[in-house]
């Protein structure tokens, strides 16, 4: 198997249209970290490189003061990215690091992270790295509420950037916010123009692109998969148990219906109190994307294992279930497994009863499981 730490790390910017995608990218090319990465465009004229070309190495190729690769996408993606990678291995263009793409604003975003993943010549040289969303302050409710594909961009979202906060007054904006966290909980968001933005903090430091023995991204993973509860002293305040374990919050109190989120896409928490069986959780999990892979969009958690004595982190998408990653150690006192998923129109308690049906088939002691809300602050 090629190791995860040798493949090249790839990055997708999405966003709806009009969202500011355009205006974050011209900035990450400026940006002198991107020094030794190649993005993938739509456009050059769009982005407007000609007061930072270096130099340009055919039509298709401009290559950056900064010393970053941009290139704009002809044809299919994956053949794109497989020029871009036999023209490195050939010396025919400057070594690149990282690949960023610029998806439009239309697309949906899981088809782009299945073709790195699944692609057979790809997933031996490429692996998934970030994937930042841009949201718009004045739009996004409308968009979010009325475009599946606008949904689906910040639900995958490990980054979000909340743009044209300048022009939103502070209802709108935090409105906005509200609708987002509904679909993506625990990413970290960035409130464009007012926040700092730079391309070390939005496209480096994801999770799975670190070896496990970084102490620093094991601590971020964890603090993100337990920020959105741990001001619930309960586990079942504030269940809305009436949605089948959607999130109650920001949505019900700002008389939001969260279910408008593009035919019910959600998100919640499960909590288990008691240990995991490592090899029988595993194959469940992969069960379960294997057969709801289109409608998990993301799951995300930190497991206690039986009979080890530090967690262990997973990370899924769609049909994709990443490398674990076994940790240095508890970030705290609590010991319980947590899981995050965020999902399209799939009932919590059928995946509850997968698992509790799953572990009873094969001999071992079922878990109890919790609903946990995912807090939207």
């Amino acid at each position: 198997m090629t190791e995860a730490a040798s493949l090249t790390p790839v990055n997708l910017i999405t966003g709806f249209l009009g969202s500011g995608k355009t205006t974050l990218l011209q900035r990450l090319l400026r940006d002198p970290a991107l020094a030794d990465t190649a993005v993938l465009i739509n456009e050059f004229g769009e982005v407007g490189l000609d007061h930072h070309l270096l130099e340009r190495i055919d039509e298709t190729t401009v290559l950056l003061q900064s010393g970053c690769l941009c290139c704009t996408i002809r044809g299919e993606l994956s053949s794109a990215i497989k020029d871009l990678h036999a023209r490195r291995e050939g010396g025919r263009i400057p070594f690149f690091r990282r690949l960023v793409i610029e998806s439009t604003g239309l697309a949906d975003p899981f088809p782009i992270l299945s073709t790195v993943q699944a692609d057979p010549v790809l997933k031996h040289h490429f692996r998934l790295g970030n994937v930042i969303a841009t949201v718009d302050a004045v739009n996004g409710g409308i968009q979010l509420a009325r475009q599946r594909e606008s949904a689906r961009q910040v639900a995958v979202a490990d980054r979000l950037v909340l743009t044209k906060t300048d022009l939103a007054d502070k209802r709108t904006t935090e409105t906005v916010i509200s609708d987002v966290r509904q679909l993506n909980p625990s990413a970290p968001l960035w409130r464009a123009p007012y926040d700092p933005l730079d391309a070390e903090a939005l496209l480096s430091h994801g999770t799975f692109e670190l070896s496990d023995k970084s102490e620093m991204a094991q601590r971020w993973f964890a603090d993100e998969v337990k920020a959105r509860w741990r001001r619930y002293g309960n586990p079942l305040d504030g269940l809305n148990h009436s949605t089948g374990g959607r999130l109650s919050g920001a949505g019900e109190v700002h008389g939001h219906n969260p279910s408008r989120h593009c035919d019910g896409i959600h998100a919640f928490a499960l909590v288990f109190d008691k240990p995991l069986d490592w090899t029988a959780f595993g194959i469940w999990l992969t069960m379960l994307l294997n057969r709801h892979g289109t409608a998990v969009l993301r799951v995300k958690g930190i497991l206690n294992v039986a009979g080890s004595p530090a967690p262990v982190a997973v990370h899924g998408v769609q049909h994709l279930v990443h490398p674990p990653v076994h940790m240095t150690a508890w970030p705290d006192e609590d010991r319980r497994s947590r899981l995050v998923f965020i999902v399209d129109s799939l009932d919590r308690a059928l995946i509850e009863r997968s698992l509790s049906a799953f572990l009873q088939s094969n001999g071992l002691p079922d878990v109890t499981t919790r609903a946990c809300p995912v807090s939207v602050s």
